[in-house]
């Protein structure tokens, strides 16, 4: 008996040590601040606002944080977030200006260079005008008469004033990439990227649309609809897509789906189509599914066809 006992306490105490040995996960709290202020933060390249600022529910654990501002290098560092506040100071260098060379003036005496041409140029192009939320955009082109271009994000929510995404070095033969991952927290919508030489005198521009992150909807007219009947199929569509598609599964041949139409938004992105069965159609349940253009959502709706 007394040895059952001390078997039974000993595991126990086994027990009770594997329970509290189990590490704790938690989140801790970040403040940011800058000189100059207004600084755009970057937690996990992912944009949280402007400086000075406070985020809290930050996982515990590696972290990569960087502050952007126009005309300014940006400041960037691997952190550990712990369950404590910590601080985050960073005082930003101005990038460089770019000076024109003195030439020697008759006489001896010197003055600053301008000659026509001096102007900096800019272009821009991207590689794909739609892009689906989750993936990356590559952005591109050829600068002159600067070393650096700076790239500046425009659209809905966050960037409704203009978010510095990049300063992107201009190589030796005059050209620049960048390929941008915007992650999952930027809304669907339509965007534009600026591209600035580095002192801001030119730029160029080009305009995309993110998609996905929202939903689609699909209700009938008639749940019940005789051979022949016609029912309207309508709905809502949020994702950030131009078009749905209606898909039509049913007894037959539709077993696999066959697609019935493609469809425009509105401009209050909803949607409406009128479907007629054929009198061919065998009775039997039917399913009418929708799905955005990108595909990153869908819905459908049954339909009973009688006779």
């Amino acid at each position: 008996m007394k040895r059952l006992l001390i078997i039974s306490a000993l595991t126990a105490c086994i027990l009770i040590a594997g329970c509290t040995s189990a590490p704790v996960l938690g989140t801790g709290t970040l403040q940011f601040s800058s000189s100059p202020q207004g600084a755009q933060i970057y937690l996990d390249n992912q944009y949280q606002g402007t400086t000075p600022s406070t985020l809290s529910g930050i996982p515990v654990g590696a972290h990569t944080l960087e502050f952007r501002y126009p005309g300014y290098q940006s400041w960037d560092s691997n952190i550990t977030v712990t369950t404590e506040t910590s601080n985050y100071y960073a005082a930003l260098t101005p990038l460089v200006s770019q000076t024109t060379q003195p030439t020697l003036a008759a006489g001896g005496s010197t003055t600053q260079g301008s000659t026509a041409g001096s102007q900096p140029t800019v272009t821009i192009t991207q590689s794909q005008s739609i892009v689906t939320l989750g993936s990356t955009q590559t952005f591109s082109g050829t600068c002159t008469g600067s070393d650096t271009v700076l790239l500046v994000l425009f659209g809905p929510g966050a960037y409704t004033n203009g978010v510095q995404i990049a300063q992107v070095p201009v190589t030796a033969i005059n050209t620049w990439s960048y390929t941008w991952n915007p992650g999952y927290r930027i809304i669907s919508g339509k965007y534009t990227m600026r591209a600035f030489d580095k002192n801001k005198i030119t730029s160029a521009t080009t305009t995309f649309s993110v998609v996905g992150g929202g939903s689609v909807s699909i209700i009938s007219s008639a749940t019940l609809v005789p051979q022949g009947g016609t029912v309207t199929f309508s709905g809502l569509c949020t994702t950030g897509a131009g078009s749905v598609t209606l898909t039509l599964y049913g007894p037959g041949q539709l077993s696999t789906g066959v697609q019935v139409a493609t469809l425009s938004l509105n401009a209050d992105n909803t949607y409406s189509y009128k479907y007629t069965f054929d009198l061919s159609r065998p009775i039997g349940t039917y399913t009418m599914a929708v799905n955005d253009q990108q595909n990153t959502a869908s819905a459908s709706v049954s339909i009973t066809l009688s006779s």
